[in-house]
């Protein structure tokens, strides 16, 4: 045990974690240069896509260092604030981590909470200052400001880019002497982590483990703790770039168990393996449990695939824990399911992922966050689709939820950025200066306001300076009514949205002029309302397309052209009354952009 590692990458995104990954995996020799490809840990094409680490992956790599065989086991983080719960995850099954931060850009928002997490964990952190060979780096300043950040020492700072591959083995070293080697009795009940899995269709659900206590041997009758079930390893085994097989694992060791596991709802990321024989006595302490920001329902095009559209979400929440869903239906859209996510850019990746991993063509309806809402009986209902909040003569007050949010910025842009919080409702709580030309905003802001643009609002304000970071901090009562949209006097309860009384009217103004340039001209006039309640507050109308029915008459007595007008008159009357509008996909998804 005394040679083994378990370390983890924390980064901001686009701070060049991937790559210097890949710098490692070459200078241990762990992968054949044959088979390397960029970004070799990403192996899902939305990944590479968009240059972004969606899924932590975990990868052992074997070094020589004074002439002793070490072990180390690698989990790769991804950066985005969306999915710092996968990054939870890995900072639980590990001993160290490697801080790493860009030499142009410093130390950024989503480092610093990261970084938090993993300081509550008692890791050992190692900062390394990435990207030194561009020409922009401030290598003093970035020092600077992780001295500042963590208290270490400047000679303790390593210099390091991942495009060349300077600095890679000083970092291997670091590795070795800095981070301790995991602590645990190999004789002691079986205590495993699972910190992830992944469903393969021939061989069931693959749970990746790190053993704390104990010894895994193949054909042993394990159970998962929380769950109860029980199973035999058929298969355990390290994970390289594939998986290989090995008749023992022990405390310390990072690996995968297969056990025939046919069903997704039997793994319980968090949840700890341990013998029926001789179980341990509590679960390990993992990770917090995850609380969705944002709430979306998810409705399959075609009624028919309901189920299918279940088996996929069962499968994709495998992968993804961060992802709930519980059944809903809708009069506009029939069955589907109300899903959590955790920000914009997850409930993206999950539709992409849906389309391209399961062929699932669904429609995606406004994503809303979860509100409160007291009755006059004083019940307090969760809301989480507009179309459960009570009636306003039954309802005495609303309570949305407020974040607190912290914005990392140049000073020249902290001007429009604090205009652009004012405008979302929300209220300056602190302004540090962290270096002469950077600063350090701190807001008190409502949840539903961030949901839809904010992030991508602060992005071109700041020409992609600006870093966002946020936690939950609890619910406050707010003024908010629910926003209807009606279709010939129908409502479409997909397109329903809470929304506070002073953004109300232009909202509901803006949904019913862009659905004018969505929806298709049909036969008859479609009137498009936004209401409040029983009152109007908007309308536009999509004019009939019209045949010339008096093309024939030339000439002769008025009355036959009218007699004509009146006809198309009385099938125009019918058929508004028998005919429906289809709203278009984009319909919805032009909702969500409406800027």
């Amino acid at each position: 045990m005394k040679n083994i590692r378990n370390f983890c990458i924390i980064a901001h995104i686009d701070h060049g974690k991937s790559t210097l990954a890949d710098r490692l995996l070459q200078e241990t020799k762990t992968i054949d240069e044959r088979k390397f490809q960029d970004q070799v840990l990403d192996n899902m094409d939305l990944e590479r896509e968009r240059g972004i680490t969606i899924k932590s992956h975990a990868i052992q790599m074997e070094y020589l260092y004074n002439n002793e065989k070490y072990i180390l086991n690698l989990i790769d983080t991804p950066g985005h604030v969306d999915f710092s719960y996968e990054v939870s995850r890995s900072i639980a099954a590990c001993e160290g981590a490697l801080l790493i931060v860009d030499a142009t850009q410093g130390v950024q928002a989503q480092t610093i909470s990261v970084l938090y997490q993993a300081i509550d964990n008692n890791l050992e952190i190692i900062p390394i200052v990435n990207k030194i060979d561009l020409d922009a780096a401030m290598v003093e300043d970035t020092e600077d400001q992780i001295i500042d950040l963590i208290g270490c020492k400047r000679e303790e700072i390593i210099h390091a880019s991942g495009k060349t591959g300077f600095g890679v083995e000083e970092i291997l070293k670091a590795i070795i002497e800095r981070i301790p080697s995991p602590i645990g009795d190999e004789n002691a009940p079986l205590e495993a982590l699972i910190f992830d899995s992944v469903f393969n269709s021939y061989r069931g659900v693959i749970a990746y483990f790190r053993i704390f206590n104990g010894t895994l041997r193949v054909k042993d009758h394990v159970k998962f703790f929380n769950t109860g079930s029980d199973y035999h390893a058929d298969e355990i085994g390290i994970l390289k770039l594939g998986y290989q097989p090995r008749d023992v694992l022990k405390a310390g060791d990072v690996g995968y168990i297969i056990s025939g596991i046919k069903s997704a709802a039997e793994v319980k990321v968090g949840d700890t393996i341990t013998h029926v024989e001789r179980p341990c006595e509590r679960a390990i302490e993992g990770f917090s449990e995850v609380k969705p920001m944002l709430f979306a329902g998810i409705y399959p095009v075609d009624a028919d695939d309901y189920e299918e559209l279940r088996a996929s979400l069962e499968r994709l929440q495998l992968n993804d824990a961060s992802l709930t869903f519980v059944p809903e239906s809708s009069a506009a859209l029939g069955f589907g399911f109300r899903c959590g996510f955790l920000g914009l850019l997850h409930m993206e990746i999950v539709q992409e992922r849906l389309d391209r991993e399961f062929d699932m063509d669904v429609i995606t309806t406004v994503p809303n966050v979860q509100y409160l809402a007291y009755t006059t009986k004083g019940e307090c209902i969760e809301v989480h689709n507009p179309s459960g909040m009570p009636a306003p003569n039954h309802l005495d007050r609303v309570e949305e939820p407020y974040i607190k949010g912290t914005v990392i910025t140049r000073s020249e842009y902290v001007g429009s950025i604090i205009k652009l919080c004012l405008d979302k409702r929300g209220t300056l709580l602190n302004q540090i200066y962290l270096s002469t030309d950077r600063v350090e905003l701190t807001f008190d802001l409502p949840l539903g306001e961030i949901v839809f643009d904010f992030y991508d609002k602060l992005k071109s304000i700041s020409r992609g300076y600006a870093s966002f970071d946020y936690h939950h901090s609890g619910y406050k009562e707010s003024k908010l009514v629910r926003l209807d949209i009606l279709l010939n006097g129908d409502m479409v309860d997909a397109l329903s949205t809470l929304t506070h009384v002073s953004n109300a009217y232009n909202f509901g103004r803006r949904m019913c002029e862009k659905l004018r340039e969505l929806i298709p001209r049909q036969q008859f006039d479609v009137a498009i309302q936004a209401a409040i309640g029983s009152k109007i507050i908007a309308r536009e109308t999509v004019k009939a397309l019209r045949k010339d029915v008096t093309a024939k008459c030339y000439g002769g007595d008025i009355t036959r052209k009218r007699k004509l007008l009146e006809k198309q008159k009385k099938g125009k009357k019918r058929m508004r009354q028998i005919g429906n509008v289809e709203v278009p996909q984009s319909a919805f998804l032009a909702v969500l952009r409406l800027d």
